[in-house]
């Protein structure tokens, strides 16, 4: 496809962000004035009769910027209330020509603007990030065929198999209605009561009590299109295609404690990270996969692809890499870009379309109604944030904050006054068309049978998790469930989990005060390490290491291990008693950006203890204590400067793996930074 005329010979990347320039508003060094630009000449005080009397309702001026912030608040979404945004681009790596006519996977090398919203799902907009829930990965490209929405969770798979009891499970995870609690937490009877009577979802649930559902950072998070499209090519032929989001740094999660301690000590642990990844330069980056069945081959597997409820394992059909999303610039104003984007499902491009999969197609029209309802009405399509970077013409006229000004006589087709136009536009020039598929078959309100087998998914996410990641997803419902106040409620999720592992129910069952459970589950021995976090990628690059450090230390060892760390990329925070400087006993000073008291040690990746002289000893050394205690707790790497050996010592009940020891190590910057890649040390005692 051509670009229109206005966009010709500019990097494609650079086009969203040189139209958003047009709505870009500095007001630093001008002069205050009303909303119509009537200057304000005293902006600190209402007018009144005389300085102790009433206040007058001629004050336009203050009437209009109370106003303004009486009605500042749009309502917010019912589920991902809480989300953030950043802008990037993607590149095309292979031409997927022969798959799909879209026209952005023509070719290889082909940028395409993005705009990424990452959410959570149970809990309101003022929530925490670090919530064990499910979380949002939306993505909207900014095409030259116009917007494509590409929404996903950071599950492949969906709670429900059918969208009519959607609306069910979503009232059943949030706040309980009667007392508007818990927030931002599954861990209550109405969730659970749903989840033991509704038990497609199980598959789900394993993944929400798991490492998934706890990320360590939106940077490390996989993200999953969840639902079956199509791919459809010049040629017409369609291709069942799943689309996978690929972190670079690899996916790694939390531990549950520290997600706890998180939430309370910094609500807006993500939203930072990425942020301060972006700012640094350190853009985080997400390869784009697709797996991809013919589709005579669609009977040919023992699951229905068409189940929103099942993986397509990795093992047998291999995700194809085919191009890259690189995160590079965060947002100028977080309500008018983050707040205001709108995503669709609706929103496709030519050669990408639906299938019958019954979750995708119950998502259809919810979104237009969700947003229409938040924003004001049916323009919210050209908000700034939303606005598509290609031409766009119909007649859709009027409705709530129209600025748009068409000047033509008609808004309706056919006509003759205007010859036709706007009118449609042929499939072979770029007109989307949808899939005609042959269908047949009785209405009936039934789902199909071929979707029945619930545990079998469930059973192979189970077999494919390392024994510290079973462990994790024990704990996981050992917790949630305790919350739960009905022991009935208990005893049938017990009793619904047995079907996928029988130790592990049984384990639970102890832990929460129930019968253990009868029956066995289902022989299902197939397992998908590609699930398993204990397969993913490791590197240093922006992992957070906390220097725990004060006066005196010594400067050139010190000086060469921070050295060492940058070059591998790693983030650095210098963290002392107080602020301002802390000096080495050559003179070396290094500026301290944490203090004991401001920060934690649940919000570092490891810590370097160099140690050092302070005003109060003592106290200076608790807090080193006490950091290390709860790095060491939570398996995370430690270094020890050749002065701080005193602070950690091995003993016979603890064999200190992942500490590593600068006392006559030559090496030690090297083997720091590989066990801060290597991130938790299970085997520690």
């Amino acid at each position: 496809m051509d670009k229109s005329s206005r966009y010709k010979g500019k990097d494609d990347e650079n086009i969203k962000n040189e139209q958003l320039d047009q709505f870009r508003v500095k007001n630093t060094g001008k002069k205050l004035t009303t909303n119509e630009g009537l200057k304000v000449a005293n902006a600190e005080h209402t007018l009144k009769a005389g300085d102790r009397g009433p206040v007058l309702m001629e004050d336009f001026h203050f009437f209009q910027k109370q106003m303004h912030f009486d009605t500042e608040r749009i309502p917010e979404r019912v589920v991902h209330a809480r989300g953030f945004g950043v802008h990037g681009e993607f590149e095309t790596y292979k031409s997927m020509k022969q798959y799909t006519r879209a026209g952005f996977l023509q070719k290889p090398g082909t940028k395409t603007p993005v705009f990424v919203r990452f959410s959570t799902v149970q809990g309101g907009k003022g929530s925490k990030d670090t919530a064990r829930d499910i979380r949002g990965f939306a993505t909207k490209f900014y095409t030259e065929e116009g917007n494509y929405d590409m929404l996903g969770l950071q599950f492949p798979i969906f709670v429900l198999f059918d969208a009519f009891k959607f609306v069910d499970s979503q009232h059943a995870l949030k706040p309980e209605p009667h007392n508007d609690m818990p927030t931002a937490s599954a861990a209550h009877d109405n969730f659970w009561d749903f989840v033991a009577n509704n038990q497609e979802s199980a598959h789900f649930v394993m993944w929400a009590m798991s490492d998934r559902a706890i990320p360590r950072s939106w940077r490390m998070m996989e993200g999953f299109a969840i639902n079956t499209f199509r791919f459809v090519n010049e040629q017409g032929k369609s291709t069942f295609v799943r689309f996978h989001w690929k972190p670079v740094l690899g996916v790694h999660s939390l531990l549950m404690e520290e997600a706890q301690f998180i939430g309370g000590i910094d609500p807006d642990y993500h939203r930072r990270d990425i942020r301060d990844a972006i700012e640094r330069g350190a853009y985080p980056e997400f390869e784009l996969g697709v797996q991809m069945i013919d589709e005579e081959d669609e009977f040919k597997f023992s699951f229905d692809v068409l189940d929103p409820t099942k993986i397509w394992p990795e093992e047998i059909i291999p995700v194809d890499i085919i191009g890259k999303m690189t995160l590079n610039k965060n947002v100028d104003n977080f309500f008018a870009e983050t707040e205001q984007s709108a995503f669709d499902v609706t929103n496709l491009v030519p050669g990408i379309n639906f299938s019958n999969d019954p979750i995708l197609q119950g998502r259809t029209f919810t979104y237009k109604i969700t947003q229409q309802h938040r924003l004001g009405g049916s323009n919210y399509p050209d908000l700034p944030i939303n606005r598509s970077l290609c031409p766009f013409h119909n007649n859709q006229r009027d409705s709530f904050m129209r600025y748009r000004i068409d000047v033509d006589q008609t808004n309706y087709f056919k006509n003759s006054i205007a010859n036709n136009t706007p009118g449609p536009t042929k499939p072979e020039e770029g007109g989307f068309v949808h899939y005609p598929e042959k269908v047949e078959g009785r209405k009936v309100k039934a789902s199909s049978e071929s979707f029945k087998d619930i545990y079998s998914h469930a059973r192979l996410f189970w077999n494919s998790m390392s024994t510290v990641e079973k462990q994790h997803i024990i704990e996981a419902f050992s917790f949630e469930l305790v919350k739960v106040k009905r022991e009935s409620v208990r005893q049938q999720v017990v009793d619904m989990f047995v079907n996928v592992d029988k130790e592990m129910a049984t384990i639970i069952a102890d832990n929460v005060g129930v019968n253990p459970p009868t029956g066995n589950h289902v022989p299902v021995t197939a397992s998908s390490p590609a699930v398993s976090q204990a397969n993913t990628a490791h590197y240093p690059h922006t992992l957070k290491v906390g220097v725990l450090i004060g006066n005196g230390f010594n400067g050139p060892e010190v000086k060469s291990v921070l050295e060492t760390l940058e070059q591998n990329g790693v983030f650095i925070e210098i963290v002392s008693e107080k602020l301002g400087m802390v000096t080495g006993a050559d003179g070396t000073t290094l500026k301290v950006d944490e203090t004991f008291v401001s920060t934690h040690n649940v919000l570092y990746d490891a810590l370097y203890i160099v140690g050092g002289l302070t005003d109060n000893q003592a106290n200076f050394n608790n807090y080193v204590a006490s950091f290390i205690s709860g790095a060491y707790k939570h398996y995370k790497p430690i270094g020890i400067a050749s002065d701080a050996s005193s602070y950690l010592k091995g003993s016979e009940n603890n064999n200190l793996a992942g500490v590593v020891f600068a006392t006559n190590n030559q090496n030690f910057g090297k083997d720091f930074v590989a066990a801060i890649t290597k991130r938790r040390f299970w085997d520690r005692t």
